[in-house]
């Protein structure tokens, strides 16, 4: 058996062992709740017009004290209810009648300003606070968002063309953000044009996310689907998402402040997603990942009109590290570049990052893939100071759209490490074996 395709069995084998792979077998469903009431017993409207933020908080607030008594739903029947941002409780399920459309105000003082996340130290498009989210969970346990395919719409029109004018006060909203909690499910529903994220789960322990669709404009500005941040236990399956920039982005902090933080995000498996990322990555790890990532499988996805499909950014300053990443069973077409690892990707929160943090990117491993129309196969640069280690290309097979031609650049790569087998077209030098240029360059 040739050295490298034993190299291969056994990174693979050490990959599969992390256990990330069973998150999304524990078959986690929401459980029923003894307790019910309808968001119109609290004086809600489903116009359209009338704002219902109090009777959505007055509601989660009358709940609470069900907790202790096996929980409690909020029905939410069909009718476009518009509102503020609202928390919610934990033992509660919000339920989304088919028909039903919670509605988010364009009117930003019907958003409460909050200090920035501890592991960014700022917000995401500005210096300074942000907007809270539409629909908040904060030190929560066992909370469920679902419904018959309810519709969740953050009308993010207004807040884009904020964010392109520069004229946002504060950095914009997600539409759905659960912070510190534990034991959380989403499923069953359609979210529309969130102002930045969609679904957004920071400092989270066990989250599964079912059978969701999220959309927003192609021309939305960096508009991002679901974002697992330094969180741990993550399930995402059986989705469609469809987003301006990237549909699936794991991160995990901020230069200094992640690294503080030191909250990584690990043990996440993705599978059967359907992804679109119109200027952005069909799924991505970074560029803040200060805290790290690690243990993600993601399996069994079709990615389709994207700019990228999976995308691995990182900069100095980050620190952190990007390692056991297993990529398989993945289905391509219309994608500018399959893969991509940038080491010089991303701004800086402030001035106070380390120059000397350097980032790890290290054990990944992209096989059983195949993709029609892409334009360039592979982009991987790495960092003279730390180059990206142990690349794994198996069972790839690519159809180029420029393949044959004079100008056939499929692989461009720089300060990095790797092997393949099997790949079409043939990557770079580089991933040929793990006695890279880097690597003969330094023993010499």
């Amino acid at each position: 058996m040739p050295v490298a395709l034993v190299l291969l069995l056994a990174l693979s084998g050490l990959i599969r062992s992390n256990g990330a792979g069973n998150v999304c077998d524990l078959g986690r469903r929401p459980s029923s709740r003894p307790h019910s009431v309808s968001i119109l017993e609290f004086g809600a409207v489903g116009d359209g017009k009338t704002l219902n933020t109090l009777a959505f908080q007055n509601a989660v607030f009358y709940l609470k004290s069900f907790a202790d008594k096996g929980g409690a739903q909020l029905y939410v029947p069909p009718g476009r209810w518009l509102t503020g941002s609202f928390n919610l409780t934990s033992h509660l399920t919000l339920f989304l009648e088919k028909d039903a459309v919670i509605l988010a105000s364009q009117d930003p003082s019907h958003w409460q300003a909050v200090d920035p996340l501890p592991s960014y130290g700022r917000g995401i498009d500005l210096p300074g606070k942000r907007y809270m989210s539409l629909i908040n969970g904060y030190m929560l346990h066992d909370v469920v968002v679902t419904g018959d395919n309810g519709t969740i719409d953050g009308q993010g029109l207004f807040w884009w063309d904020r964010f392109n004018s520069h004229s946002l006060k504060y950095s914009r909203p997600h539409l759905v953000e659960f912070v510190s909690s534990e034991n959380v499910i989403v499923s069953n529903l359609t979210f529309l044009n969130a102002p930045e994220y969609t679904i957004h789960s920071v400092y989270c322990s066990h989250v599964y996310i079912h059978r969701v669709t999220a959309n927003t404009s192609p021309e939305s500005p960096y508009t991002v689907g679901i974002v697992p941040d330094s969180s741990d236990n993550v399930c995402i399956q059986d989705s469609t998402i469809n987003m301006g920039y990237d549909a699936i982005s794991l991160k995990s902090g901020w230069d200094e402040y992640g690294i503080s933080y030191a909250r990584p995000t690990a043990n996440v498996q993705i599978r059967g997603v359907h992804l679109r990322a119109a200027s952005g990555s069909s799924i991505s790890f970074g560029s803040e990942m200060s805290g790290g990532i690690s243990d993600v499988v993601v399996l069994d996805a079709y990615m389709h009109n994207s700019l990228s499909g999976i995308a691995f950014r990182t900069t100095k300053g980050r620190g952190g590290y990007i390692k056991e990443i297993d990529v398989s069973n993945i289905h391509m077409v219309n994608v500018g570049t399959a893969f991509l690892a940038n080491g010089s990707f991303g701004t800086h929160p402030d001035s106070g990052f380390d120059e000397n943090a350097y980032p790890l990117v290290s054990h990944i491993r992209l096989h059983d893939i195949v993709g029609e129309n892409i334009s360039i196969a592979g982009d991987f640069f790495g960092t003279e100071e730390s180059p990206f280690t142990s690349v794994v290309l198996s069972n790839i097979s690519l159809s180029m759209t420029n393949s044959g031609s004079p100008d056939d650049d499929s692989w461009r790569c720089l300060y990095v490490e790797g092997s393949s087998e099997s790949v079409v077209p043939e990557p770079c030098y580089e991933l040929m074996s793990f006695e890279s240029s880097y690597g003969r360059a330094a023993a010499l």
